[in-house]
Formats: C-alpha cells, sequence, structure tokens
C-alpha cells in the first residue's frame, strides 16, 4: 500500500506543474489566449502548451532567463516580437507591479506576452505557428 502512495505522489507532482509562477506575473491568471472566441485565458502563461507543462514559449525562455521573477528588464522586453512590450500585455506598461506590492495599479491584460500577436499578421508568420486554435 505504501508502494502505491509513494507512485500516486509521483505522477500526481509534475501533473501540478508550476501553476505558482501565475502569481509571479501580473495578471497571471487573466492572461489572454490568442484564440479568444468566448473570453479564454492561457493558464500556461510561459509554456506552448495551453495547459501548461512542456516546451517553453519566448516569454517563458526569458522568465527562465531572469530566475523565474518579474523584473524591470523582463516587463521592458518584447519576448514574442509582437511589438508590444511584456508589461505593455500583462497591463503594467509602467513596469512597476511587484510580486507583493499590492498598490502597483495595472491595466487591463491586453494580450500574451509569448505568443505573437494577431497571430495571422505578416508581423507574426512564422513566430507563433506551434499555436494551435481550433475553430
Amino acid at each position: 500500500m505504501f508502494s502505491l502512495q509513494i507512485v500516486v505522489l509521483s505522477l500526481v507532482g509534475p501533473a501540478l506543474g508550476y501553476g505558482k509562477y501565475r502569481y509571479s506575473i501580473p495578471h497571471g491568471h487573466d492572461v489572454l489566449s490568442p484564440c479568444r472566441w468566448g473570453d479564454k485565458s492561457w493558464p500556461g502563461v510561459g509554456h506552448t502548451n495551453q495547459a501548461g507543462g512542456g516546451d517553453l514559449n519566448p516569454f517563458g525562455q526569458d522568465f527562465k532567463a531572469e530566475g523565474f521573477k518579474y523584473t524591470v528588464s523582463l516587463c521592458q522586453k518584447d519576448s514574442d516580437g509582437d511589438g508590444k512590450t511584456n508589461g505593455q500585455e500583462l497591463g503594467d506598461s509602467s513596469c512597476s507591479w511587484a510580486k507583493y506590492k499590492r498598490l502597483a495599479i495595472l491595466d487591463k491584460a491586453t494580450g500574451h506576452p509569448g505568443i505573437c500577436e494577431p497571430l495571422y499578421s505578416s508581423a507574426c508568420l512564422g513566430r507563433s505557428d506551434w499555436v494551435k486554435c481550433s475553430f
């Protein structure tokens, strides 16, 4: 019985992933999906998989390079190459948000910092081909 519990726990741990990182960026629970039919979000903010896990998208790679911290440098960067900074897309155009700073004034999240948008624009061709929207 004990060995069965260990097996179950070893399988559950990876499945839970690193959703905690969504608390480490502004609007981490409200990052928009580029597949906006309805009101979809992209819970796996730093991943190519919408649900999270697997390969990192450009924002996830940059977030990792910053030690998994939302820094001014990361905020000012345009990880996905769509002409908007990560901060603009996450509603923190002034780059003043901090994880435990409750008084930061944020705008509404306007896009995804790891996915070039609009997806099918000439500026984004080849940058986010891995995104699969179901129609």
